[in-house]
């Protein structure tokens, strides 16, 4: 057992010797500024319809108590389906 230590050891240390200067070296001094960072795409038309319909059923949801909730279905995944179909259009009940 110690003579692998013994052979082992300084291969290690020799690739932690290697290896640190490469990250230093790698690695950016600075993070980039906020100018530098590449600009956010804007959400598309649909994907802001779909951002305000969620807003708008979360707050139904919110607005429900437990025996309401419990009558609509008791979980928001289903809420939200018959909600968003709702507000599309989609569901004409």
């Amino acid at each position: 057992m110690f003579d692998r230590f013994v052979l082992t050891a300084p291969l290690l240390a020799a690739q932690l010797i290697l290896v640190q200067p490469l990250q230093a070296k790698d690695a950016p001094a600075t993070p980039p500024t906020a100018s530098e960072a590449p600009a956010a795409k804007a959400p598309s038309p649909g994907q802001s319809a779909a951002r305000e319909r969620q807003k708008k059923c979360g707050a139904e949801w919110r607005g429900l108590t437990d025996t309401q909730k419990a009558a609509q279905g008791p979980k928001w995944p289903q809420f939200w389906s018959s909600c968003n179909k709702r507000l599309k259009g989609g569901d004409k009940a």
